[in-house]
């Protein structure tokens, strides 16, 4: 199970009278206190950083030859290859910043060079091949007569692939912007905003901002030459952008506000300028005028294609094509690769949480998981909601055959440019060597660690790997995993003694609002704020004391209206002032938001699609929930909280463990961090000391489990008597999702369920009858029927793993989260 996260509540500061009127100026007609207050806390406390933050109209972007020499020998092979009519092929990445980086390439350069003519482009393949340069590839290009390649959002550390291509004849032109190699690689211009210092303008441009400034030197060089303007690129770059996850300041920022308000063009033209966007844009139902539209929406989708398929070339097609009819099939081909993505990181992420349960984790500073049967193309996903949940830097690997030769690259090109003499017997063929088992995953970081340093200090585990602090790829032998687990492992907690980096999920609230603020002047606003990203991100805001109703969760359906093994949890939020406002939690289900008072971390959103139940509307999605211990009337405040002790009574015997005036037991081990929470908050509102007191887990399998659970089914049916949801969950010994799994795969197998006449069959005081119908519902498939007991058995060894880790928790484990809690 996850630690709890804590939460950080960002302090409130007094500001000057003068900041706050020159905020006001730029948000006339509308409060703007909380507005200031975030500018303030995010750095924004000059005046005139304020005009060119908060609208880019007031921006000055820097020019493209601000990287100095390398973009002027970038433009002037550029200028050569033209004159000769040289052959060029663009070589980007399989990721969302990846291929717009090279869809704006193929737009851009496209202008300059015939497209399918002297200009092509590769992509590698996610599923098989590494990110960067390959020799293959290469070797291929050379075959095609290409003499220059320019690469985009790759290509910085390439360095024996850079060789190869030298002594082919090629020409490389690297625009990247991932981390730079000790001594600069040997090609014709590395444009790479890393040379720049933090401060600069450009230094956090990603890949495809870097393509597009390449695009722009050369429009300004060349102006009569091109047939399109500049500015059709923007979209493009504003999706790469968002997609990406970079720090959104300086042009980085600029970029993507200009190029959202040239995205809107796509669903307000008739025809739209990217009819494959526009497609996109409307099977994710959004207008496109939000960096939303792209987080959540077009960029999934984009990424989608290699993390299912492999080959995301068609990727480029769908962004640049202008045939409708074309753009359509790819769009439908993307959304449902982004339906796959979606069931399969689920499915990883389970499997990946069921081994975690089982895992010590007080000793572990940082994850590294590897099975045979994840998909790489989720993995990256994967590890990224793991290390925010865990509060832990992640590594998932997934292994296969090596496809590649055992002989490194460094070799081969060592092998190739010796004069070795003709032997003067030919060679034995040598036999066939066993292909390699190479494990290849993600990496993805939090609490700003720096994964990459991580990764490269280990190299000589790996085969291959590249990335940024946030977020690595990687390759190695199999038998190299416990050695880079245990490596990074050991240098983390080094960096943790010396420097003071801590693990542990943290959630930070940037405001505290009612729910009466909720709405459309708090979300104006607030969009002020956006394109929201690293460094910026979007505004958490923290409702205390709060309840939630009307609460219901469902499985969302694609854009043929099919069931998707996804689930979102939909409800309203109240608080004292009784207004009702609706919100949405993605990925969890009803009965993880709790019943009583609560406060809540959430982010206020507006959902613009026509076809919901509500219409156009303004929600909140929820981030975190935390049960309180008492209704906001009364004197009790959280702030105050203090628990008067805790005991370890879990080996004293059972006669001795009894509940006094001073002593509150602790008898049910608890199977997460809320339901221990619960008793920690009723032993503070009784100010007595909590006792640990809980016996072992049951030992009984998922197996018997479900045989018990039938055998009462039949006890039921056959005496017509009737039992209670708490009298089902004590006897089994399982959670509320088990037990509703556990009764739909009993109406498989022809039981009725009937929930008493005065309640829903959940409620906590419940009754239901259980009736034998016929041996089996007709209707029910065998494998249906397999599929729903598989399900009920796989959520009752969670609930197992769940409960023996917090059984065996350390009481000091325990008094750190009951501190935790006193704080909140």
């Amino acid at each position: 199970m996850p630690e709890p996260a804590q939460w950080q509540i960002q302090p409130t500061f007094d500001l000057p009278e003068w900041f706050t009127q020159a905020v006001t100026q730029h948000h006339q007609g509308l409060p703007s206190q909380h507005l200031a207050q975030l500018l303030w806390q995010r750095e924004i406390r000059e005046p005139e950083q304020l005009a060119g933050f908060l609208h880019a109209n007031q921006y000055q972007p820097t020019s493209a030859f601000e990287f100095g020499d390398e973009m002027q020998w970038a433009i002037a092979r550029l200028q050569k290859a033209r004159a000769q009519g040289e052959a060029i092929a663009i070589w980007g990445d399989f990721d969302a910043d990846g291929i717009t980086a090279t869809a704006v390439l193929w737009d851009g350069l496209g202008q300059f060079f015939g497209q399918h003519q002297t200009l092509s482009y590769v992509i590698p393949n996610r599923l098989t091949d590494s990110h960067g340069l390959a020799i293959a590839g290469i070797d291929q290009l050379a075959a095609q007569g290409c003499r220059l390649i320019v690469t985009c959002d790759t290509g910085s550390t390439n360095l024996p692939e850079i060789d190869h291509a030298r002594r082919l004849g090629i020409d490389i032109i690297v625009t990247d912007h991932h981390t730079l190699p000790a001594q600069r690689p040997p090609v014709v211009a590395i444009v790479n905003p890393r040379y720049f210092p933090s401060s600069h303008p450009l230094a956090t441009l990603s890949g495809v901002a870097v393509a597009y400034k390449l695009v722009e030197a050369l429009y300004a060089t060349l102006p009569d030459v091109p047939s399109q303007p500049l500015e059709r690129l923007l979209d493009l770059v504003a999706i790469g952008l968002i997609a990406d996850l970079v720090d959104l300041k300086g042009d980085c920022r600029y970029l993507a506000q200009i190029g959202i308000e040239r995205l809107q063009l796509n669903q307000k033209l008739n025809p739209p300028p990217r009819p494959g966007i526009a497609k996109l844009l409307e099977y994710c139902r959004r207008a496109g005028d939000r960096p939303t539209d792209i987080s959540f929406g077009l960029g999934p989708r984009i990424n989608a294609i290699s993390r299912i398929h492999g080959d995301a070339r068609f990727g480029v097609e769908l962004l640049t094509s202008q045939d409708a009819d074309y753009c359509r099939q790819l769009a439908d081909e993307t959304e449902l690769a982004n339906v796959r993505r979606k069931s399969l990181q689920k499915d990883v992420a389970q499997q990946v949480t069921a081994r975690l349960s089982q895992l010590d984790l007080s000793t572990t500073s940082i994850i590294v998981l590897e099975d045979s049967q994840w998909s790489v193309g989720v993995l990256g996903l994967v590890a990224g909601q793991m290390a925010q949940e865990y509060g832990r830097p992640t590594v998932l690997l997934s292994r296969g055959e090596d496809p590649v030769p055992s002989q490194t690259a460094e070799t081969d090109a060592l092998l190739t440019a010796l004069p070795l003499s003709p032997p003067l017997f030919p060679p034995l063929s040598p036999p066939p060597s066993p292909p390699i088992q190479l494990a290849r995953g993600s990496a993805r970081s939090i609490n700003q660690i720096d994964l990459y340093q991580l990764v490269k200090d280990q190299s000589h585990l790996l085969r291959s790997f590249g990335g940024h602090p946030f977020a690595a790829g990687l390759s190695l032998p199999v038998e190299n995993i416990p050695l880079l687990a245990e490596a990074m492992n050991r240098q983390l907690r080094q960096q943790q003694l010396t420097l003071g980096v801590g693990v542990g999920a943290v959630i930070q609230a940037d405001l505290v609002v009612t729910v009466a603020e909720l709405g459309q002047e708090l979300f104006r606003e607030l969009k002020l704020l956006e394109p929201c990203g690293m460094g910026n991100p979007v505004p958490k805001l923290l409702i205390k004391n709060c309840r939630f109703d009307r609460v219901w969760h469902k499985n969302i359906q694609d854009f043929k209206r099919r069931t998707v093994r996804y689930i979102k949890t939909e409800f309203e939020i109240m608080d004292d002032t009784n207004v009702r406002f609706p919100g949405v939690w993605w990925g969890h289900y009803k009965d993880e938001i709790p019943s009583g008072w609560c406060d809540a971390i959430a982010e206020l959103d507006f959902n613009s699609y026509e076809g919901d139940k509500r219409g156009k509307h303004y929600e909140i999605r929820l981030v975190a929930v935390c049960p309180t211990p008492a209704h906001p009337a009364s004197d009790l405040q959280t702030s105050q909280l203090k628990l008067d002790g805790l005991l370890d009574w879990r080996d004293r015997p059972t006669a001795e463990r009894l509940e006094s005036a001073t002593v509150l037991l602790l008898t049910q081990c608890p199977a997460s961090w809320d339901e221990l929470q619960v008793s920690l908050y009723r032993a503070i509102a009784a100010n007595r000391q909590l006792a640990i007191a809980y016996t072992p887990p049951d030992a009984k399998t998922p197996d018997a489990t479900w045989q018990m659970l039938i055998g009462i089914a039949k006890y039921l049916s056959r005496t017509a008597q009737s039992a209670t949801r708490t009298q089902l969950l004590t006897k089994l010994n399982i959670g509320d999702r088990s037990l509703q799994l556990g009764l739909q795969a009993l109406t498989l197998l022809g039981f009725e369920i009937t929930p008493s006449p005065c309640c829903e069959l959940f409620a906590s005081a419940c009754d239901f009858w259980c009736r034998r119908d016929k041996a089996e519902q007709p209707s029910a498939a065998a494998d249906q029927r397999s599929d729903a007991i598989a399900q009920f058995l796989a959520a009752v060894r969670e609930d197992q793993f769940r409960r023996q880790y917090f059984y065996s928790l350390p009481l000091s484990a325990i008094q750190t989260f009951a501190e935790l809690v006193g704080r909140r």
